[in-house]
């Protein structure tokens, strides 16, 4: 069996800075109620729960869900890294897919701290070693923290190979900016030029400036996915369907190919986009709208190549031409993205799903993009694992 999935209602909370933030599980009953309401369905009607969070103990979901109402269904936590929201998702969507569920809810929320990611367990093996070893061997620098060298020494081979601009990673920061302050549910608001991207301190010389990198946030947000059938049956929403989808994790290319570019998940990235637009059965030039992973200005840059946005080597001119903005070719990231909007890991996949939702019913106010009928979603955890959903309109 093999079920159209419809997603009836998302539900997102305005994410905040480490310690403004409510608790985990207050920002996560939020998120699920808001979702909840969106599609019109009471928690009764949810047959299963996929809540996605990584820095928690077990079992936090039904902590989070509980007050929503303790019925006995299965609840599966799910930690995928930065890509755990989505990956929530995926699990919601093959629920339905399939037959085993036909009312499914996908949340993801996160507690974060100040400061630089860091591992929770120093007492063990982490599952970054030989991301740490090939990124020693290709770029050093041990003193700058490690998700800065993923990405910028993935941005620096970049610009290494295509002869991309410092400049070129700042208009993307400026662009998100220009984003979010349409979105009132993201954290930075204000607008920043590229010349202000420029001009901010510098983390790697030459290579990042600090308005490149995504902030730690605090959030949650959430989904209920159904049936084409469940939707009809009770008057759902069924406006925006899931049309493909497919997750992704590492290729031997990862480290054999000596590439910071692949390290951080370009070929991931790539082969999950080739699977989607397989399945529904169209190209990337057919897509009008994309929230995808920029945890750093570097990574969005590498993944409109990876995704087939522009050709390999033509992501530069893809950002000076304006393609990547309301008038281009394909709007990215129209909700301010992680740079502005903020990335709480477990949340960050599902705030994705509830800005292109409304996108794609037409309800983005000063974000919309106008006549949007399909919608791509691209969602990156190092370790590692990468979702990319395609989303159409009635």
């Amino acid at each position: 069996m093999s079920n159209q999935v419809i997603v009836a209602g998302v539900g997102m909370i305005p994410f905040a800075k480490p310690g403004a933030s409510e608790p985990y599980h207050v920002m996560g009953e939020k998120a699920a109620r808001l979702a909840l309401q969106d599609a019109g369905v009471d928690y009764k009607a949810i047959q299963q729960a996929y809540v996605g969070y990584v820095y928690g103990d077990s079992t936090c979901g039904q902590r989070a869900l509980y007050p929503v109402g303790m019925t006995g269904i299965p609840v599966l936590n799910v930690n995928n890294n930065c890509s755990t929201g989505s990956s929530a998702l995926f699990l919601a969507r093959q629920a339905v897919q399939s037959g085993a569920a036909d009312c499914v809810l996908a949340l993801g929320f996160e507690q974060m701290q100040p400061g630089a990611i860091k591992a929770a367990f120093a007492d063990r093996p982490t599952p970054f070693d030989e991301f740490d070893q090939i990124t020693d061997e290709l770029v050093g620098h041990a003193e700058i923290p490690l998700a800065l060298r993923y990405f910028g020494g993935a941005g620096k081979a970049h610009m290494d190979k295509y002869g991309t601009q410092l400049e070129t990673f700042a208009a993307i920061r400026a662009k998100a900016s220009r984003h979010a302050a349409n979105n009132p549910l993201a954290l930075f608001r204000k607008e920043v030029s590229t010349e202000d991207v420029m001009a901010s301190p510098m983390l790697w010389d030459g290579v990042m400036t600090r308005l490149m990198a995504c902030p730690p946030t605090c959030g949650a947000a959430a989904a209920v996915i159904c049936s084409e059938g469940f939707a009809k049956k009770h008057g759902l929403n069924a406006q925006v369907s899931i049309a493909a989808q497919a997750m992704t994790t590492d290729f031997h290319s990862t480290f054999d190919s000596k590439d910071m570019m692949r390290v951080v998940g370009y070929d991931m990235a790539r082969d999950a986009g080739r699977q989607v637009y397989e399945a529904a059965g169209i190209g990337p030039g057919d897509v009008d709208v994309v929230e995808l992973h920029d945890c750093f200005a570097q990574n969005e840059l590498i993944t409109y190549e990876g995704l087939g946005l522009c050709p390999e080597g033509g992501a530069e001119k893809f950002v000076r031409d304006g393609d990547n903005t309301y008038g281009g070719k394909v709007v990215t990231n129209p909700s301010g993205g992680l740079l502005s909007k903020g990335h709480p890991l477990g949340a960050t996949g599902l705030a994705q799903c509830y800005e292109l939702t409304h996108q794609l019913r037409g309800t983005a106010d000063q974000r919309q993009v106008q006549g949007a009928r399909v919608a791509l979603q691209h969602n990156l955890g190092l370790g590692g694992a990468c979702v990319v959903t395609l989303y159409k309109a009635a």
